[in-house]
């Protein structure tokens, strides 16, 4: 990607990057994500003639989203909605800083939409699946011990894996039955776990991890055979391992024990909202998506509540 000429755009992304780094606290790379998008917004305008944030127009934006839908491709197909999605979100956010800080007089991304995304519900497992998973491993080998503290942390606590392989040990309270975790944007949150989960942590520590542990691993909980850190594949691996074993025949990533978290505390009663505390989302629409509902079980709270069901 060729830079960008114009003096305007350069010291306004530089502003908007300090605004993500040190105010939203966002990662390396979503601050690349928001750059990527912007810089090839710069270039169009450029190329259009326009080098000034204060003369970019609503109008300047749908033509360019315009461009983008007609031709870029990839693998001959149009570049999919969930891509200009990205670019919408991106460019309102870029001028509402650039709108708060008083360097332009309104947001010209204000009343753009976004395509209508198709929410393709997530694969979850019922606490009978979830059951036999956990029920597969064999504690006699000796990597089950830890696959088992594994899984079970995975489900008590709905964790993303890389909040999974950098969790460490004394980030557990087992007196208190609580974690904390470092989520997306170095974001900490507490989060209850269970007695099931603390049982085989405690067990693997004990007899596995405090005999292959190193200097080199730091304090992470989860540890290779070898005494190092847990990869991201190794966590798909071991997910993987036991749904095969257990006879599930879904497609089961680490993710799906997260959705099934959700899924399976929404059910159960829990408040949304507080299931996007747990989860560690910013926007409830976001946790929307995670959570799974049947039609039966919508049904059954629609009869025992409304009062004229």
């Amino acid at each position: 990607m060729r830079p960008i000429n114009s003096n305007d755009f350069n010291l306004n992304l530089k502003l908007f990057n300090n605004f993500l780094r040190l105010e939203k606290t966002l990662s390396e790379n979503s601050i690349r994500s928001y750059n990527f998008d912007l810089t090839k917004l710069f270039e169009y305008l450029e190329f259009k003639g326009i080098e000034k944030v204060s003369k970019i127009t609503d109008s300047d934006l749908k033509k360019f989203i315009q461009l983008q839908s007609k031709s870029l491709k990839k693998d001959d197909e149009v570049i999919s909605d969930k891509t200009i999605s990205r670019y919408i979100s991106s460019f309102k956010s870029f001028f509402k800083f650039l709108e708060s800080e008083n360097i332009i007089n309104s947001n010209p991304a204000d009343l753009i939409e976004s395509p209508k995304l198709k929410r393709n519900l997530p694969e979850v497992l019922s606490v009978d699946e979830i059951n036999k998973i956990l029920d597969s491993v064999d504690l006699s080998e000796k990597a089950g011990i830890r696959d088992r503290a594994i899984l079970e942390t995975m489900y008590a606590c709905g964790l993303r894996v890389s909040e999974l392989i950098n969790l460490e040990t004394n980030r557990i309270e087992f007196e208190e039955k609580l974690i904390t975790v470092t989520g997306k944007g170095s974001k900490e949150r507490i989060i209850p776990i269970g007695k099931y989960a603390l049982n085989y942590i405690e067990k693997y520590i004990n007899e596995l991890r405090n005999f292959i542990k190193k200097e080199k691993s730091s304090n992470f909980l989860f540890l290779n055979l070898r005494g190092g850190k847990l990869s991201r594949m190794a966590i798909w691996n071991v997910v993987s391992k036991y749904a095969h074993k257990a006879g599930i025949e879904k497609e089961i990533h680490p993710h799906t024990l997260r959705h099934s978290f959700a899924t399976h505390l929404l059910e159960g009663g829990a408040d949304i909202r507080i299931i996007q505390e747990l989860l560690g989302h910013s926007d409830i629409s976001t946790t929307q998506i995670y959570t799974h509902l049947d039609t039966t079980y919508l049904q059954e709270i629609h009869k025992t509540f409304h009062p004229r069901a």
